[in-house]
């Protein structure tokens, strides 16, 4: 008798998580040369797109009709913050409450550069979320290279080892404008870049945001090529 009184109160606590069709980490660099521009443009961005029509045709379109979202900023080793923890999207309301807040709150920090610090932060979250889905993947907007933590390879190679995909939003920066060049137009270019050491995992893509306007055309691009699981090598995109 006090076996099945046990069950009955250890049961509720063990229902499985509520399924999604995605786990989304958006993950924006606020590191030093993140301009103010280039910070509200990644705020802002990213509320547009996650109402676009595009996205949420994409988003109700699943199995499940909703994904989650987690929208992260970071900076240097051991700086990163949760801005908005996970929010699930299965419609307009939901979409237009998440880009208010987004759009809303103050910026994090303003430090160095961890590519490899936000992977391995990202990851964290997606094994605590709330919500369970068969794709996991990592958003990671950024306007430089990795100068602070272990590689970012390696931290790529560890996320994609446990089944997590990692796509790039690489936010260009005129030459002009670059008060580190190394960092913000590394040889070959920051696309390549983010190529070589950021993006891993299946059908892992990067898009290019080369201005303000383009931001918001990519980033939605980006979302849904994401949502809907579209096949496919790794590919550049340009706006």
């Amino acid at each position: 008798m006090m076996a099945l009184l046990a069950l009955v109160f250890v049961a509720p606590t063990a229902r499985a998580a509520e399924p999604v069709d995605l786990l989304l980490v958006l993950a924006a660099d606020v590191s030093r040369s993140v301009t103010q521009p280039k910070f509200k443009l990644q705020r802002e961005g990213a509320a547009a797109a996650i109402t676009h029509p595009e996205v949420l045709r994409a988003i109700t379109s699943g199995p499940n009709r909703r994904i989650a979202v987690c929208f992260v900023e970071w900076s240097t080793v051991g700086m990163h913050k949760v801005v908005i923890d996970w929010t699930l999207i299965d419609g307009e309301g939901a979409a237009r409450g998440f880009g208010d807040r987004l759009v809303d709150l103050p910026r994090s920090f303003s430090a160095s550069t961890s590519i490899s610090g936000a992977i391995d932060f990202s990851v964290l979250q997606l094994e605590r979320a709330p919500f369970q889905a068969d794709r996991r993947v990592i958003d990671i907007s950024g306007d430089g290279t990795n100068v602070s933590g272990r590689p970012a390879g390696d931290a790529r190679d560890e996320a994609v080892a446990k089944g997590v995909t990692i796509n790039g939003l690489v936010i260009l920066t005129p030459l002009a404008e670059s008060f580190r060049p190394d960092h913000t137009n590394p040889p070959g270019g920051l696309e390549k870049y983010f190529q070589d050491n950021v993006i891993g995992g299946p059908g892992s893509f990067t898009v290019v945001a080369e201005t303000h306007e383009s931001f918001g055309r990519a980033l939605t691009k980006k979302l849904v090529r994401e949502i809907a699981g579209l096949p496919g090598p790794q590919l550049a995109v340009a706006e």
